[in-house]
């Protein structure tokens, strides 16, 4: 080992302690080269309490005794660094001053709650422009839950939307009749009759009415599955934000026993439940593919609902309804 740089280390931190304890008192090293070979080295450092020893002369200490200078000249910077850090905290990088956090957060539990994924069927319907979503989605909720009720197309279409144009009954009477009307079902004239050229929200209120009844006439046209003797076999799709939903509905009545047969394709894992006078059948599904529910009933014409549900797309199962006629 080189002697020199051994003494010069030595006396760097001979220096650092004693410029630490602000002392007056000389450092004094010393050294000799015995034939190249035998090296003794003396450094001598005040210790932080500046007091000499008996003789007056600063403590000196050995080579052996240099790990006990690095721990002194850690201890040092130890403290400094606490002290400037006691003095002037370090931020984070999104803080521009000191704030106070509290010791510990309460974890608040989190529910995936599955996005509207029946909003899709929006696209398939005849209508000069695009609903709101808030809008169409309370139509549909509206329709499903008046699809099994005996009341004509008219009153079910005034109910569906009566709660978006209070205290205008008649009005809303009015246009239902022309929506009904065979000259007034195509959106294409429609659009002539009322020049819709804004969107929803910037439309004159008979606008608007026309466009959400149309909407509703349409809806629940899309949730009923009519199906006769002369016309068994009945198919319905519906758009969903994971695919196509499939229906096929096939009625077979056999004197007064009738057996309803539905196949659906599921373009994700779901639940198809079919009831009738208070049975039912279901089938379940992990992944996408075709599920098959029946049921035979002994009533005359009686009332079937199929629900389709589809966790990944929606709390709410999509319901649709199945009245078959002579």
């Amino acid at each position: 080992m080189n002697s020199d740089s051994e003494s010069l280390k030595d006396q760097l931190l001979t220096w650092l302690l004693a410029n630490d304890v602000n002392t007056s008192e000389p450092n004094l090293v010393e050294f000799k080269e015995i034939d190249g070979v035998d090296h003794s080295l003396k450094q001598s450092a005040t210790f932080a309490s500046g007091e000499k020893d008996l003789g007056g002369k600063p403590q000196t200490f050995k080579l052996g005794d240099i790990p006990t200078v690095q721990d002194r000249f850690q201890a040092v910077i130890k403290r400094r660094l606490q002290t400037e850090i006691e003095n002037q905290p370090p931020l984070f990088p999104w803080e521009t001053q000191l704030m106070e956090y509290p010791e510990c957060i309460e974890e608040r539990s989190l529910t995936l709650v599955p996005a509207w994924g029946w909003k899709a069927q929006q696209s398939k319907l005849n209508l000069p422009i695009s609903l709101p979503e808030e809008v169409f989605r309370e139509l549909l909720e509206k329709c499903q839950t008046l699809l099994t009720s005996s009341l004509p197309l008219g009153a079910k279409l005034v109910q569906v939307v009566e709660s978006f144009f209070p205290q205008e009954s008649h009005a809303l009477n009015d246009i239902a009749g022309l929506v009904l009307r065979s000259t007034y079902r195509s959106a294409d004239v429609l659009d002539q009759k009322l020049n819709i050229e804004s969107d929803y929200p910037d439309l004159q209120p008979r606008q608007q009415m026309a466009l959400s009844l149309l909407a509703a006439k349409q809806l629940l046209e899309n949730l009923s599955l009519p199906v006769t003797p002369n016309s068994p076999v009945v198919e319905r799709q519906w758009f969903t934000s994971e695919g196509i939903l499939t229906l096929r509905v096939e009625y077979q009545s056999r004197g007064k026993q009738t057996q309803l047969q539905v196949q659906a394709d599921l373009p994700t894992k779901g639940i198809v439940t079919l009831r009738a006078d208070g049975t039912l059948a279901m089938a379940q599904s992990s992944s996408a593919g075709c599920l098959n529910v029946e049921l035979s009933c002994q009533e005359f014409n009686p009332t079937y609902t199929l629900e389709v549900e589809f966790p990944e797309v929606d709390q709410q199962p999509l319901l649709f309804v199945i009245n078959p006629t002579i």
